[in-house]
């Protein structure tokens, strides 16, 4: 544990994930609470509200990497006054709003959500050292897996006790909360030595995302397509048993291990490479499928969840040391707008894969594409960097290209 007390003790840093775990707990909430609101108050189908989810969603993986690089070129505290005003109007209008405008206002919202974990990665990637940021990065990890765990069920508890537009004030009230809260905080989104980069020095897209980025991202999307599945398959699995009352406790069980797997890897003095645990993670996740009722569930997913944390927390890191401290923001916004995606697209894909045969094909369907990921990502990850510009080419440029080379290949890839 002392990697993770070595963190911890970095000024600012306890705040900061303190603060960050409150508002994801809320934005990992607002899909639940919308569906709620739409099925329970507006007496309409869970295909309209997972309509508005959709919007919501797709307004998120769009204004990811738009509002990362407005932080690149306006500062943190702007974007963050920016975005949250948005919150304030959707949120309070929710409960007087017509279907046809909810969806519309949904999807505006969603563009303009307040990039909490995008910002959180970018200050803990300026924050710590090299030594410290695996660990930071599984902390981090850790916390997401908590809001997953928290957030959606606390929605479906108050949601029986009060009414749904209630609820959708609290969400929106804690994500507002958040938000204000990381503005006033202001961590660093720079090294004290990436502290001078200026706009002009901002490298073109090409020049930073490379093959080894795109797999990075590929490996990010097939992680959180898999886990998406994998929610859908435990489901559909308990339902063909009669037993869909469990699925929290089998959820419950799979985000535990995943906290405790996220901690062990931190504490661990090496990382590994990010396609192994994504691959690791696809095959682990393949025979959950033969487990049938609840208990051999809950063994079933163990695997799969003692692995999630730390395949997470390696596409983070990733993606940081890859990317040049001028686009940061971009880049962790098109990290979460490919996190964004794999979510949206795992349960279509993967109920279909139920659909098509059984509950247990979902596990495969989820599994196979965590490995198609970790294969693709292996092999692109594989390609030599870039060539260096001919000599013919200015001295600025080649200065450039020669730190972003330096950057895309980090000693401990």
């Amino acid at each position: 544990m002392t990697r993770f007390r070595q963190v911890l003790a970095v000024p600012g840093m306890t705040p900061l994930l303190g603060i960050s775990l409150l508002a994801r707990t809320a934005i990992t909430a607002d899909a639940m609470a919308l569906t709620m609101y739409v099925v329970l108050a507006l007496d309409m189908s869970y295909a309209a509200a997972g309509a508005v989810v959709a919007a919501l969603t797709a307004g998120v993986a769009l204004g990811g990497p738009l509002l990362g690089r407005m932080i690149d070129r306006r500062g943190l505290r702007t974007v963050l006054l920016a975005t949250l005003a948005p919150q304030i109007v959707f949120w309070l209008t929710v409960p007087v709003l017509p279907y046809v405008i909810l969806l519309g206002a949904s999807f505006a919202a969603g563009l303009l959500m307040v990039p909490i974990q995008a910002v959180t990665r970018q200050a803990i990637a300026a924050m710590t050292t090299a030594g410290q940021r695996r660990a930071a990065f599984a902390l981090e990890s850790v916390a997401g897996e908590l809001s997953y765990m928290v957030g959606p069920a606390v929605v479906i508890l108050c949601a029986a006790k009060v009414s749904p537009g209630v609820v959708a004030w609290g969400v929106g009230a804690a994500i507002v909360v958040g938000g204000a809260g990381i503005a006033l905080l202001n961590p660093p989104l720079r090294a004290e030595d990436e502290a001078d980069g200026a706009a002009a020095d901002r490298p073109r897209r090409r020049e930073w995302l490379g093959a080894r980025m795109v797999a990075v991202l590929t490996m990010g999307f097939g992680a959180t397509m898999l886990l998406c599945g994998v929610d859908l398959a435990i489901i559909a699995t308990l339902q063909e048993a009669g037993q869909v009352s469990w699925a929290a406790m089998v959820v419950a069980v799979f985000g535990v291990t995943s906290v405790v797997g996220g901690l062990a890897y931190g504490a661990l003095p090496r990382p590994m490479p990010t396609w192994l645990l994504l691959g690791l993670l696809g095959l682990v996740t393949i025979p959950a499928g033969l487990a049938h009722d609840w208990p051999w569930l809950c063994v079933a997913v163990i695997g799969a969840g003692l692995l999630t944390a730390p395949t997470l927390s390696t596409v983070s890191d990733a993606v940081s040391q890859l990317t040049p401290a001028s686009v940061r923001g971009e880049a962790t916004g098109l990290h979460s707008s490919v996190a964004s995606a794999g979510f949206a697209l795992g349960s279509p894909v993967v109920g279909v894969a139920i659909d098509a045969s059984v509950p247990a094909g979902g596990f495969a369907a989820a599994g196979l594409a965590g490995l198609l990921a970790a294969l693709t990502g292996y092999l692109l990850s594989r390609r030599p960097p870039a060539a260096a510009p001919s000599p013919s080419s200015s001295s600025q440029a080649l200065d450039r290209t020669q730190r972003v080379v330096a950057i895309r290949n980090p000693s401990s890839r």
